[in-house]
């Protein structure tokens, strides 16, 4: 019993340091848009009926209740064998990465180095579970995307890794984004 114990704390210590929280959801494959999504022009707000219509359960619980992916799920898998283009919010459409700042971090979870437009990514400071983390969010839906951690040594531009959630995303592979 001890050991299972133990075994439960140190799963929840990983999770907490990988970036992960308590409302953890299963896995769906990440959207891939065609075309491009139609760039929100204003703040995108809707109430919490519109959104549960619009988003898959895995994307509500995590775009509006700031939930967790499992790691190296069917989204991460594909994330990695995704070519060159452009991810949007799956809750507006807003730019947000692109394959260009994209890396493999091994850590579980759809890694950038920098946004593609950083006008739509916002980031705040996260208290939760005991730990000060920087969150990242849509800053034109408001919706959570993951969180951005700084100075873990990748060999990248900006020494920052953009930890996101793959179902908070949608890809557009290059030669559909072009307008």
């Amino acid at each position: 019993m001890n050991r299972a114990r133990a075994s439960l704390a140190l799963s929840a210590a990983l999770a907490l340091l990988a970036g992960c929280n308590a409302h953890d959801s299963t896995p769906t494959t990440m959207k891939t848009s065609a075309p491009p999504p139609t760039q929100p022009t204003a703040a995108v707000a809707k109430t919490d009926d519109e959104w549960r219509a619009q988003l898959t359960p895995e994307q509500y619980q995590v775009l509006r209740k700031a939930g967790t992916e499992r790691p190296f799920g069917k989204v991460y898998e594909e994330f990695k064998q995704q070519g060159g283009g452009t991810y949007f919010c799956a809750g507006c459409g807003a730019e947000l990465f692109s394959s260009d700042h994209k890396f493999d971090s091994h850590c579980g979870w759809p890694s950038f180095y920098d946004p593609a437009n950083a006008k739509n990514v916002r980031t705040l400071e996260d208290h939760s579970f005991g730990s000060v983390r920087i969150e990242v969010r849509c800053a034109v839906c408001d919706g959570h995307l993951g969180h951005v951690f700084k100075g873990e040594g990748f060999k990248t531009p900006t020494d920052q890794r953009y930890c996101i959630n793959g179902v908070a995303l949608k890809f557009v592979p290059k030669e559909k984004a072009k307008p």
